[in-house]
């Protein structure tokens, strides 16, 4: 399947922006950051459909909790930056 990764700067940030995110009907998954994609060390990311990523930034910059990063996750597991 195809996720995306919304990179979080803290577990709390992380467990917040989920919060949000199901609040508005979106489930999110808490995760620590793949190291391929981290640059700070061990970071955490909320994990989305692919199909809800437009309706979880427009929530998300509503609620004042703008990502760090977005990443793609591909089904072959490769990662790509989205200009969020």
């Amino acid at each position: 399947m195809v996720y995306y990764l919304i990179i979080c700067r803290s577990l709390t940030y992380a467990q917040r922006t989920a919060h949000v995110l199901e609040r508005a009907g979106i489930s999110g998954a808490v995760l620590r950051s793949p190291k391929l994609i981290s640059k700070e060390g061990c970071g955490y990311c909320v994990r989305i459909s692919e199909r809800r990523l437009t309706d979880a930034l427009m929530v998300l910059r509503r609620e004042g909790l703008a990502p760090k990063q977005v990443f793609l996750q591909s089904a072959d597991g490769e990662y790509s930056e989205v200009k969020a």
